[in-house]
């Protein structure tokens, strides 16, 4: 089965009318209040026309995938024709939507961009067939573009219940961690107290020692003194 590029070109081409529709809400709110010679208003118009140009050429792709599509046959790449049909409904729609915003930032006027030439008779009338069908078509890419902007919309949403998840578990694992380590301390901190006490009772058991030994040679100092005394009077006294 051949590769089918149309869903790759049709987010871009999508992103891009998106993009388009956003300078043309800001290039109106502009036009309504600055001068027509103002640097804002053409930078606007400027860059409106610019992304519609890389919008035109990124439909051409789109719709030179469809090309592809239709000559090779749509059981090639396991399309129905209804799938193709709805196809090319979109790249219509999508060049009357680049029509529409070309037609405005030229300054062309609102009548002549709002019906495309196959509504449109010899006389310069929109014919009560083919307006039926036009509505129907865009009410039904209007429905499509709201689904797949819901669906994008439930894509970021699970994007970000994932990633919540995700900082959820780490925020776990370091609980956890902190936990133990507060436990750690808490063994360190016991520890500390009891080598505390240990070396307060070594100290003290040290000073009593210390005094102890300090009384016992004043004794023998004393009794050694006497001793000697005694002898010297008894050699006094024999003398």
């Amino acid at each position: 089965m051949s590769t089918d590029p149309y869903h790759a070109v049709q987010q871009e081409v999508q992103a891009s009318l998106q993009n388009a529709s956003t300078l043309r809400a800001s290039y109106r709110r502009i036009r309504s209040t600055a001068r027509e010679d103002s640097e804002e208003l053409i930078w606007a118009r400027n860059e409106l026309k610019a992304t519609l140009a890389a919008l035109e050429a990124d439909l051409e792709d789109l719709e030179e995938s469809v090309n592809v599509v239709e000559s090779t046959g749509a059981r090639l790449f396991g399309l129905e024709e209804s799938e193709v049909i709805e196809r090319r409904r979109y790249v219509s729609h999508v060049r009357r939507e680049i029509e529409s915003m070309r037609a405005e930032v030229e300054g062309r006027p609102e009548g002549r961009r709002s019906r495309p030439s196959s509504m449109v008779g010899p006389s310069g009338r929109g014919t009560e067939s083919s307006m039926p069908e036009n509505e129907d078509a865009q009410a039904e890419w209007a429905k499509q573009e709201q689904q797949m902007i819901i669906r994008q919309q439930d894509e970021t949403i699970d994007s970000i219940a994932g990633t919540l998840n995700t900082l959820h578990e780490q925020a776990g694992l370091m609980g956890q961690e902190i936990g133990e380590h507060v436990e750690m301390l808490e063994d360190l901190e016991r520890g500390v107290d009891r080598s505390e006490a240990k070396l307060s009772s070594a100290m003290s058991r040290m000073r009593k020692f210390i005094r102890q030994t300090e009384e016992t040679k004043s004794g023998w100092c004393i009794a050694i003194l006497i001793i000697i005394l005694m002898a010297l009077l008894l050699a006094v006294i024999l003398v």
